[in-house]
């Protein structure tokens, strides 16, 4: 199929979050693309020009939501404007969940989660990036591997929240089945952004983003996007073993941080992620008094430990730090260990070097 991009006048954006002074800086300097591929046209939002030979930051937002409910929190903050002017970034909308998206016609066969990664390498073609660091939050997160793993050389590091490996097995299937009897699709995915204790106690954010979902997104091609992602299958991922396989090994060979909160109901399945990569290359960062959408609760947070991320990759040398606290474990789950925890806390100094490339696992954990 002829792959083609087309422009689309940029319209007027009404996010329900907006940055700390009230605009919406993903306003300013965007240009939208409706881009065809193999799998059908993907809208993506591209917010500057690339900056020599650097990455584009790509971003890929979970069910329910779309690039700008998902990432205008973090991309708004202050400390993200720091590393925005040094980047440019290309926000996906999956198809059919952008704002005013048209309502898919009957008979349309969503892609699958597999196809969705496929779709990326063209469309990043098209608009001339030559590598990306992505950032990803849930079935975003999965795309976004699957397109590292098919294409290394095009993803030179990944942030990666509240990621989910496995494949949802028969109990998960059942039980999303049985509630569906009694819940509607807006519960659902509402149950897979945030734990019990928080759509109870955080009534401000869950409102905000009960009406996102059940009002923004045609709930027919919702029920699409959720669909393929429940049909998900497992990341071929393993840790390599130091001196065994570490060449031949299927596993992500950017450097990586795994983001979640500590009562998200994701803790359990990124913290399983995590025992399936290289130590060397992934950190594991668990934000405190956080829970589901770590990226809208503490956007600052994230950002900080964004510009760390990138720092310790080689870019942005100057950027100063100040919150992280760091601790050094190995993973009680990890391939080959049977040393089970042992933590040593640290304070890092403004402007450390890196996050990636340190020979053991690395649990962050981010006081408020």
């Amino acid at each position: 199929m002829m792959e083609e991009l087309h422009d689309v006048q940029l319209t007027e954006i009404k996010p329900l979050l907006t940055g700390q002074n009230g605009r919406n800086l993903q306003d300013f300097d965007c240009q939208e693309h409706d881009v065809e591929t193999a799998h059908g046209v993907l809208h993506v939002t591209m917010r500057g020009v690339a900056k020599g030979n650097r990455p584009t930051i790509l971003t890929y937002h979970d069910i329910g939501l779309n690039h700008k409910s998902c990432f205008n929190s973090l991309f708004n903050y202050e400390d993200m404007q720091e590393v925005t002017q040094h980047f440019s970034v290309l926000h996906v909308d999956a198809p059919g969940q952008q704002e005013n998206a048209p309502v898919f016609p009957t008979g349309y066969q969503y892609p699958t989660m597999d196809e969705l990664a496929e779709m990326l390498p063209s469309v990043l073609k098209q608009l001339q990036v030559k590598s990306v660091i992505g950032i990803g939050v849930g079935a975003g997160a999965y795309v976004l591997t699957k397109l590292s793993l098919n294409e290394p050389t095009l993803v030179e590091g990944l942030v990666l929240i509240d990621i989910d490996p496995c494949a949802k097995g028969w109990m998960d299937w059942a039980a999303s089945k049985l509630s569906g009897w009694t819940s509607n699709l807006v519960d659902l995915i509402m149950g897979h952004h945030f734990s019990t204790d928080e759509l109870t106690e955080n009534q401000e954010i869950v409102q905000t983003y009960r009406l996102h979902i059940s009002q923004d997104v045609p709930l027919d091609n919702l029920a699409m996007f959720y669909n393929s992602y429940s049909s998900r299958t497992e990341l071929q991922i393993e840790r390599p073993i130091p001196g065994l396989n570490e060449s031949t090994v299927t596993t992500l060979r950017c450097p990586s941080l795994l983001v979640v909160g500590d009562t998200s109901p994701a803790v359990d399945v990124v913290v399983e992620c995590n025992s399936r990569l290289n130590p060397t290359k992934t950190t594991l960062l668990k934000m405190a008094d956080c829970g589901g959408l770590p990226q809208v609760v503490q956007p600052g947070k994230l950002a900080e430990a964004f510009k760390y991320f990138v720092q310790g990759m080689g870019y942005m040398p100057t950027a100063g730090m100040t919150r992280l606290v760091r601790s050094r474990t190995h993973s009680s789950s990890s391939i080959g260990s049977s040393d089970g925890v042992r933590s040593r806390a640290a304070t890092l100094p403004e402007g450390a070097a890196a996050i990636p490339g340190l020979t053991a696992d690395h649990a962050i954990r981010m006081a408020a």
